[in-house]
């Protein structure tokens, strides 16, 4: 029952011209009408930060019919974040969109990055809109790598010392190649999902270690070489 005010009820009936519903959105290869929630599909990132701004969160979700099939919780820069992230992976899958979107998923970054992805999702901009009955499920995974390890970059400088490169999405920086001028030209990393997935087929850790080492760049041409943690 709706209730309306006697101005309403008083005055007289006119009646409604064109009536064409909502614009149509690009959702997987198709022109869709969303009327319900159940209408929107689609593939898409988003990025979200807390109030003190001290962390940010990248959300990945796989909607088909408006349920959530597949999400993808990549933290940085909070710990506690991680756990509330944890809980966001197990919460969010099985719910509407529009359920996540009112779910307290604990952290300000999580939540903040569910409402802007909510939004290129209900207004057609997903990564997937062009494509064809969308991405599987699974497809999330694919922006981690064979070693399913988020790609992070870390990197440090000061005015006094330069620039000391900690964390490359190849892995964990061991060391830094200078050339004779003590500019960077190169660096070594181990990658720490390899090195994990060696250890875990048998390999002794020195090996596993070893087996990890890559490097990048002009390394091998260095005047010298200096490790970017300690020195």
């Amino acid at each position: 029952m709706i209730n309306y005010t006697n101005e309403v009820q008083n005055m007289c009936c006119v009646a409604k011209g064109p009536n064409h519903g909502p614009a149509p959105l690009p959702e997987e290869g198709k022109w869709v009408k969303a009327y319900e929630i159940k209408d929107i599909s689609g593939f898409t990132h988003g990025v979200g930060w807390c109030a003190p701004q001290q962390g940010a969160c990248k959300l990945s979700l796989n909607v088909k019919e408006g349920i959530i099939e597949e999400a993808l919780v990549e933290t940085i820069g909070c710990s506690g974040m991680t756990h509330s992230a944890a809980m966001a992976a197990e919460i969010l899958p099985g719910k509407t969109i529009l359920e996540a979107l009112n779910t307290d998923l604990v952290c300000d970054a999580i939540n903040t990055a569910m409402r802007e992805l909510f939004l290129q999702i209900v207004y057609g901009r997903s990564q997937s809109a062009f494509s064809d009955d969308g991405l599987s499920v699974g497809a999330g995974l694919e922006d981690l790598g064979k070693g399913l390890r988020s790609q992070v970059g870390t990197m440090y400088g000061t005015k006094v010392k330069g620039v000391r490169y900690l964390e490359m999405a190849e892995g964990y920086v061991t060391r830094l190649a200078l050339d004779s001028d003590d500019q960077v030209i190169g660096y070594e990393f181990v990658s720490l999902g390899k090195m994990t997935d060696f250890i875990k087929k048998g390999d002794d850790p020195n090996t596993a270690y070893n087996k990890a080492i890559g490097t990048y760049g002009r390394f091998a041409d260095a005047a010298k070489y200096i490790d970017p943690r300690k020195e």
